[in-house]
């Protein structure tokens, strides 16, 4: 019988002085609430996995910014030029391929949000994740982040 599951056992019947086999009926127990509810949530999360990719980056980004704490707080010093990155690649691009205004008002998002979420990875990587503000910094550029990717994701 697998683990988890009920037997039900029907008693012998006594008609024909034929010897029988007990019959057995095996019900699967019933799930817990708190089992249905994570089996909703995580079916949830799976239809809709392509709009919450910016979650998925965020809590890397927390994970690989507290690991890199642990290992090497100067690892921060490393990750400074991923905050002006996007600051050079606004320039550059407007520079080679202008664009119209709102196109330019994408690019301009998408650099500062890249700027504010590689800045508080070099300075949770040094400091780390939850010291001082940067714990709300994390959360307001996750909001903006993810408010951000839906909008873009609609409107294409």
């Amino acid at each position: 019988m697998p683990a988890g599951a009920s037997a039900i056992r029907i008693p012998r019947q006594r008609r024909s002085g034929r010897r029988s086999d007990p019959f057995v009926v095996v019900v699967p127990e019933r799930p817990s609430l708190t089992r249905l509810a994570l089996g909703a949530t995580a079916d949830l999360v799976w239809r809709h996995r392509g709009a919450l990719a910016p979650l998925g980056i965020a809590v890397g980004v927390f994970l690989v910014a507290t690991l890199l704490h642990a290992l090497a707080w100067w690892s921060g010093l490393a990750l400074v030029p991923a905050a002006v990155g996007p600051l050079v690649w606004l320039a550059l691009v407007q520079r080679r391929r202008p664009a119209a205004a709102r196109a330019v008002c994408w690019r301009v998002a998408f650099a500062l949000l890249a700027t504010a979420a590689g800045a508080w990875a070099a300075l949770a990587a040094g400091f780390g994740p939850l010291a001082g503000p940067l714990e709300v910094w994390w959360l307001l550029t996750f909001v903006a982040a993810q408010t951000t990717w839906l909008i873009a994701r609609h409107s294409n």
